[in-house]
């Protein structure tokens, strides 16, 4: 259903809205939103949300990976191929279907989701230090909110877009 977006609202809201997330798009991708120390900007946003979903979810399959991720199974065969290499995710052989592949996050892979959360979650606690707890929980809600919006406004067709829930 098409919506003429003066009836929503202030059109000057809705264009300091749609400026401030394209801010915040610009900032995120050239920070990273990594994290501080030695860990800050070290692993890529791809690879963050494939770790983190390997560690929610457990082990499964590419397509079933894709589907949970509202993503293409091409597009995770490519972004998990580096993880593999790497040592952070394995491949093993399904055990009902020898012929199926199941990726599976290693355990040097969650140390390293561990390192990246701790720094990411530092990052967070510092760039709203001066925020009162009641101001975090509202921007965690609104924020949640909207990219659930943008999910299920982009759902792959066929599959599913889920939220990852917040990480403490």
């Amino acid at each position: 259903m098409s919506m003429d977006m003066t009836t929503v609202g202030d059109t000057g809201l809705l264009d300091t809205l749609q400026h401030q997330v394209a801010l915040f798009a610009r900032r995120a991708e050239q920070t990273r939103l990594g994290g501080v120390g030695q860990v800050r900007n070290s692993m890529d946003r791809a690879a963050y949300l494939l770790l983190n979903r390997l560690d929610q979810e457990g082990p499964m399959g590419v397509k079933a990976l894709a589907a949970s991720m509202g993503i293409d199974s091409s597009t995770v065969t490519r972004q998990v191929a580096p993880l593999v290499d790497t040592g952070l995710v394995k491949r093993t052989s399904h055990p009902e279907d020898g012929r199926a592949v199941v990726l599976q996050l290693s355990p040097r892979g969650a140390a390293r989701l561990d390192e990246v959360r701790s720094s990411r979650r530092q990052l967070m606690a510092e760039l709203t230090h001066d925020w009162a707890a009641e101001e975090r929980d509202t921007f965690c809600a609104l924020l949640t909110r909207f990219n659930s919006a943008l999910s299920a406004r982009t759902a792959v067709p066929g599959g599913t877009a889920q939220e990852t829930p917040p990480v403490s």
